[in-house]
C-alpha cells in the first residue's frame, strides 16, 4: 500500500517543543502552529522591548493561552537565553513540565541597530549575547537529552542581514551569520545521535522589521513589501523541520517569504588560480586578482538580492 499522508494535528503527536521568543511575532506563531500538530510547547519569552529594555511574563501567557483555548498543553519560562544557568532553567522547565525535549526553535532576538562606527561595544555584546550565545546556550543545554534519547531537531533562526548582507546591522548580521556556522558544527557533531540542525533564514512584518527605516521612497517601498508578509508563513517549514518527515534534512539552510520556500546555498569554492612558482603581491596584482574579478560577489543588501514582490 502506498503511504498514507499524516492526518492534520499529529505531525508532531507526542514531541515536546522548546520555542524562545515565543511571546510574540514569528516565535508564537511557530508555537501555535507546533501545539496545533499535537507538540507540547514549552514558551520562552522574558517580555522585553525590542531593545532588550524591561521584561513581562504577559507575553508568554497569552501564547500559553491561546494554545490552551485551542486544547492544546503549554508551559512557559521567563529565564533570559543570554546565560548559561538560565538557558538551563529553560530546559529544565520543559523535562519538568512534560518529561522530555524533542524539539528546540532559536529564536529569541533584540535589535540594536546602528551604523557601524558609531556601534557601541555594548550594542555589539548584548545582540551576540541573544542571538548567538543565546542559540548556543539553549542548543548545548538540550544536546545531553538529545543525546541520551538518540533523536532531536534543532531550528535554528537566522537570517538574510547575514547571509547577504543589510546597513546598519552589523552585530545582528555577524550574529546571524554566526548561527548558520553553529547550526553546521551541531549537523556534524550529532548526527551520530540521529540529531539534526538547520536554519530558518524568515520574512516577515514584526516587532524585529518594524525597526527598518522608512524615510527614502525606495526604503517606504521596501517596508510597504515586507508588510504583506505575516510571521505565520514562516511557521509551516519550522513544524515540517521539527518532525520525523523531515528525517533526512540537516544542515540546510532555507528562508521563508510569504508563500516561497528557498533553499540557500552554502559557502563553497566558486573559481581558483595557480601559479606553479607561487605568488607574490605583484603577481597577485597582475593576474590573480584580474582573472577572480569577474566572480567577485556584489556587495548587495538582502533587498537587492530579493528584489521581488512576495510571492
Amino acid at each position: 500500500m502506498p503511504d498514507q499522508p499524516t492526518p492534520p494535528g499529529t505531525m508532531l503527536a507526542g514531541k515536546v517543543a522548546i520555542v524562545t521568543g515565543a511571546g510574540g511575532g514569528i516565535g508564537r506563531e511557530i508555537a501555535l502552529a507546533m501545539a496545533l500538530e499535537g507538540a507540547r510547547v514549552l514558551i520562552n519569552d522574558i517580555g522585553v522591548s525590542l531593545t532588550g529594555q524591561g521584561g513581562s511574563a504577559s507575553p508568554a501567557e497569552q501564547t500559553r493561552d491561546i494554545i490552551r483555548q485551542r486544547g492544546g498543553e503549554a508551559a512557559i519560562s521567563t529565564d533570559s537565553v543570554a546565560e548559561w544557568a538560565s538557558a538551563q532553567r529553560i530546559v529544565a522547565a520543559a523535562t519538568d513540565a512534560f518529561g522530555r525535549v524533542d524539539i528546540v526553535v532559536n529564536n529569541a532576538g533584540i535589535l540594536r541597530d546602528a551604523i557601524f562606527h558609531k556601534m557601541t561595544p555594548e550594542d555589539w555584546r548584548a545582540v551576540i549575547d541573544v542571538h548567538l550565545n543565546g542559540s548556543f546556550y539553549v542548543s548545548r543545554a538540550a544536546a545531553e537529552h538529545f543525546r541520551g534519547q538518540q533523536s532531536g531537531a534543532y531550528v535554528h533562526i537566522t537570517s538574510t542581514s547575514g547571509l547577504i548582507g543589510n546597513l546598519g546591522q552589523a552585530n545582528y548580521s555577524a550574529a546571524k551569520l554566526g548561527i548558520v556556522g553553529l547550526s553546521k558544527s551541531i549537523a556534524l557533531d550529532m548526527r551520530r545521535y540521529n540529531v539534526r540542525s538547520n536554519c530558518i533564514a524568515p520574512f516577515a512584518w514584526s516587532r524585529m522589521t518594524s525597526s527598518i527605516p522608512a524615510e527614502t521612497e525606495a526604503q517606504k517601498a521596501r517596508v510597504a513589501k515586507l508588510a504583506l508578509m505575516t510571521p505565520d508563513k514562516n511557521a509551516p517549514l519550522a513544524v515540517f523541520l521539527g518532525s520525523e518527515a523531515a528525517s533526512d534534512v540537516t544542515g540546510q539552510i532555507f528562508a521563508t517569504r510569504h508563500n516561497e520556500i528557498f533553499l540557500i546555498g552554502q559557502t563553497r569554492p566558486v573559481r581558483s588560480v595557480h601559479q606553479a612558482e607561487g605568488w607574490t603581491p605583484a603577481l597577485i596584482a597582475e593576474h590573480a586578482a584580474p582573472a577572480l574579478r569577474g566572480s567577485f560577489v556584489p556587495l548587495d543588501v538582502s533587498a537587492d538580492v530579493f528584489s521581488w514582490d512576495p510571492i
